[in-house]
């Protein structure tokens, strides 16, 4: 252990900030607060036009023929698998390596996850092991881009087409990032993106599946509104007068409202600007962080243009005398707060109980234990960016070996 370093301020050294930097943050400007305004003293506060037209901007903005908006991330994804008729009986392979959205949805369809390994130097879901975990039952995979890389579409697209499994992409992170050219959103069969307060765009809480399937995007918007239909073409009676719907399947209430897509809308326009910053930040990192060998960095593909929702630092335990524990302890004192993304998806109780034991994914419960995600978003400021390097190297250096 250094003791030329400057001392901890979980030993009661000063910190490297006086205010707390969180892992991320919103961006809400005064364009934002003026389009919900706007919204909110218009006739309609749910179920107006200010849904439709977020859908057409965001499928444009992804280069996809279509975009349906619901209530959130975990919705969209629920959504992808119902369209893609994910049931009882069949298997969905999975990352562990992720938020239990992605594996929960899989379970509200009253199928099987099945958790493929991860890439040990992308974290992104291994196409090997996607095709290791295929069986007569597997019905689709659910393809996980972490921090916001793409995962290799290439290899998941050609294993799907082998075996005639739905591509469902889970792109939560990934808004804005790009493989080979073409954006994240036109790839897949169904791609699934949230909204969420720390994601790169928000509306609060919301989320989107993307497809160019007509069929599966007609599919999404039936079963977000209950499994109701007003279309006389999938109705049993079509006698009755224009007030006359029917319950076709068992749907839930997932849409979005009027004032969330507004919000939505604003943020689409600056989305430029935050990939942007994102990656300035992300370089800077990449930079002060590349000569550090406690510290492991992401591979990033050259297919993926990324715009990164995560910044992810790996620390190489054999080189330091704390535990992870201990370093994100320390690095909260320095006043730059951390967070772990993600605990495996079957390490959790629910999934333990449904079977699943540690050991399934190696690489993904290696990683697990040496990870932590760091500040990352627009509003950051140089200063800011440059106490996160401070405050990581001055942890390193006091536990350094």
């Amino acid at each position: 252990m250094s003791m030329d370093n400057d001392k901890l301020a979980l030993f009661g050294g000063e910190p490297v900030r006086k205010k707390m930097l969180y892992y991320g943050h919103q961006w809400i400007d005064k364009e934002d607060r003026t389009a919900v305004d706007r919204v909110l003293q218009s006739d309609f506060l749910t179920c107006g036009p200010e849904v439709e037209r977020a859908e057409k901007e965001l499928a444009d903005y992804v280069e996809a023929d279509y975009a349906a908006l619901v209530s959130n991330g975990t919705a969209a994804l629920h959504c992808a698998c119902l369209a893609a008729g994910i049931k009882p009986g069949d298997e969905v392979i999975v990352s562990p390596m992720t938020f239990a959205a992605s594996a929960n949805c899989i379970c509200f369809c009253g199928a099987k996850p099945v958790f493929a390994d991860i890439d040990p130097y992308t974290y992104n879901i291994s196409p090997e092991k996607i095709r290791e975990k295929i069986s007569g039952n597997t019905k689709a995979v659910i393809a996980v881009d972490y921090t916001g890389q793409a995962v290799q579409h290439n290899e998941i697209r050609k294993i799907c087409d082998e075996y005639g499994l739905f591509f469902i992409e889970d792109a939560a992170h990934a808004i804005g990032t790009k493989y080979r050219g073409k954006r994240v959103g036109s790839l897949a069969d169904l791609t699934c993106f949230s909204f969420h307060p720390v994601k790169t765009i928000t509306s609060g809480e919301g989320g989107a599946v993307t497809t160019n399937n007509e069929e599966l995007y007609e599919k999404v918007v039936f079963y977000r509104s209950h499994g109701i239909t007003h279309d006389r073409e999938w109705m049993e009676n079509d006698a009755e007068g224009d007030w006359y719907y029917e319950m076709l399947d068992l749907g839930y209430n997932y849409r979005i409202t009027d004032i969330q897509a507004a919000l939505l809308r604003s943020q689409l326009k600056k989305i430029e600007m935050f990939s942007k910053r994102r990656k300035e930040i992300c370089a800077f990192y990449d930079n002060e962080f590349a000569g550090i060998p406690e510290i492991i960095l992401q591979r990033i593909i050259p297919e993926s243009d990324t715009t990164r929702h995560l910044y992810v630092l790996q620390l190489d335990l054999n080189r330091l005398s704390c535990s992870r524990k201990e370093f994100f302890d320390a690095l909260s004192a320095e006043k730059v707060r951390p967070q772990v993304h993600y605990i495996p998806v079957y390490y959790f109780p629910y999934y333990r109980n449904l079977g699943y034991e540690k050991g399934i994914c190696p690489n993904a419960e290696a990683l697990y234990s040496r990870i932590l995600s760091i500040p990352l978003y627009p509003a950051m400021t140089d200063e800011d960016a440059e106490d996160v390097v401070r405050a990581v190297k001055k942890v390193v250096g006091y536990y350094r070996l």
